[in-house]
């Protein structure tokens, strides 16, 4: 491109690049870009959503950012570099499969169409708080960072596939398109050697991370993310070898974790779920060192966790939905410590009977020392196993139940025992029943009686002599069948704290 055709504009850029100067088209100035404009109609004016009514003054053709990057002037001794604010860019910046070595940065710009950086390879790009109408960049490659922070974009910004060495800042930017059927934030595949930073990201759609790899921290604090009825973060299969953060965020729409690494934290803290009628969060078949769910509103929608792997479950029953599915759900520790009451509706809240849900938080009590309530977890495992069974199973198991509370409690068999012992007892002394064999027969002891009838092991020689009538044999029946019940129970219940141990 000959000088002679460039603007004054393009003119005072052309020449600037060959020494890496800033050029900054604001009417604020460069030297007052950083703080606050002290007159407000200038600030408005410097606004690039405005951008479109820029003038010749600072208005510079994509194709002359196109000709500077790729066949710019040189100076010797310095480093050359595209360093431009405040400007209103005309036509398509193409670069795609281009090899640029000079730093991008295009800030506070106002884009007429969505630049194109399809398979490119850069030092550095950043596009700080400019306006765009999306952003093309699949399969870019950057060696350095990528600075969107602030940025707006009116379309798709596309960086599937995209390798990025360093980090990605995407703080408090806004993405917004007329179609939301298609992702409008593309990372899928794509592999960052730091940070993705993106607190307070807005997206109005789904922001894909499958199969994404990130080194450092991925970091949605503050993120409103709005696609209700659809995925809102489709991130299946995401690998992240720190932590992923979306403390205060807003997720309406599914948030879709299925099959993802990480190491970390998956901080849920204080944190906005809601997708009424369907699954809010799905992290199945996860691998998460903590996970943490709390200090926010009731998740509005199912939470899935089936067959996750968790080391550390910070997980407030206040949360908890009303639909959750823990099927295979594994975890080392449960915080914080409430009581067994607390945490057992939430296992009542599945479609199904899973006795391993009851072993897991049972395991979790007994770690901590809360024998206590690990009996309640196992008592109320039996009482749900029991709504599985045919009506006798169901018959047996309210027995079971009543008698000695399936052997989890059974001091409750001595007081029936007492109790029908005094009964017994009261009955046959006020009644003797015949001896069989008079000349024969022992003497007759009602409480020894009632203790034969009983234990259905023992034997004190009473029940063999003495032959009750009329409804002292009734009694003598129930007595006896009442004692095969509590043996059973008792036996039961100790066969099972034996395998426990």
């Amino acid at each position: 491109m000959e000088i002679n055709d460039l603007t004054p504009a393009e003119s005072r850029l052309w020449r600037a690049f060959a020494s890496g100067t800033d050029v900054d088209f604001r009417t604020a100035g460069s030297a007052a870009a950083g703080s606050a404009a002290s007159n407000s109609s200038a600030a408005n004016l410097d606004d690039p959503a405005v951008g479109g009514t820029w003038g010749p003054e600072r208005t510079v053709r994509a194709s002359v950012l196109r000709s500077l990057l790729l066949d710019g002037p040189r100076e010797d001794g310095r480093v050359a570099a595209l360093s431009l604010a405040g400007a209103r860019v005309t036509g398509r910046l193409d670069l795609q499969y281009a090899t640029v070595d000079h730093p991008v940065r295009l800030r506070h710009c106002h884009f007429e169409e969505a630049p194109r950086f399809y398979g490119a390879r850069l030092r550095e790009l950043n596009l700080s708080e400019s306006v765009l109408p999306g952003l093309i960049s699949h399969a870019v490659r950057v060696e350095g960072v990528l600075r969107l922070t602030r940025a707006r974009f009116s379309d798709t910004v596309r960086l599937a596939g995209a390798e990025v060495t360093g980090s990605l800042y995407l703080e408090s930017t806004r993405i917004e398109t007329p179609n939301t059927e298609w992702p409008v934030l593309q990372l899928n595949q794509a592999v960052l050697g730091a940070d993705l930073w993106a607190p307070g990201l807005r997206a109005a759609g789904e922001v894909r991370l499958t199969g994404a790899r990130v080194a450092g921290t991925i970091n949605l604090n503050d993120s409103v993310l709005d696609r209700p009825g659809g995925s809102a973060v489709q991130a299946e299969t995401l690998a992240a070898e720190a932590d992923v953060l979306l403390r205060r965020a807003d997720v309406r729409g599914r948030l879709e974790l299925r099959g993802a690494r990480i190491p970390g934290r998956l901080d849920l803290s204080h944190a906005r779920l809601a997708n009424a009628g369907s699954t809010a969060l799905r992290a199945s078949s996860c691998v998460i060192g903590e996970l943490w769910l709390r200090e926010g509103p009731v998740v509005q929608g199912a939470l899935n966790l089936r067959r996750a792997q968790v080391d550390v479950l910070f997980l407030q029953p206040e949360v908890v939905p009303d639909w959750v599915q823990l099927n295979d759900l594994t975890y080392t520790s449960l915080i914080p410590h409430e009581p067994a009451e607390r945490r057992l509706p939430m296992l009542e809240k599945g479609d199904s009977y899973l006795p391993f849900t009851y072993e897991q938080l049972t395991a979790a009590y007994r770690r901590i020392g809360d024998d206590d309530a690990a009996r309640l977890v196992q008592l109320a495992k039996q009482r749900r196993r029991r709504r599985t069974l045919p009506w006798y199973g169901r018959l047996w198991g309210h027995l079971q139940d009543i008698a000695v509370g399936y052997g989890f409690r059974p001091l409750r068999a001595g007081g029936w025992l007492l109790s029908l012992l005094a009964v017994g007892s009261v009955a046959y002394g006020l009644h003797h029943p015949p001896a069989l064999k008079p000349a024969e027969a022992p003497g007759f002891d009602p409480v020894f009686y009632t203790l034969d009838l009983l234990l259905p092991v023992i034997s004190f020689g009473q029940e063999n002599a003495f032959a009750p009538e009329g409804w002292y044999q009734t009694l003598s029946y129930v007595l006896i069948v009442t004692g095969w019940i509590l043996a059973t129970t008792v036996i039961t219940g100790l066969t099972r704290t034996v395998s426990r141990q």
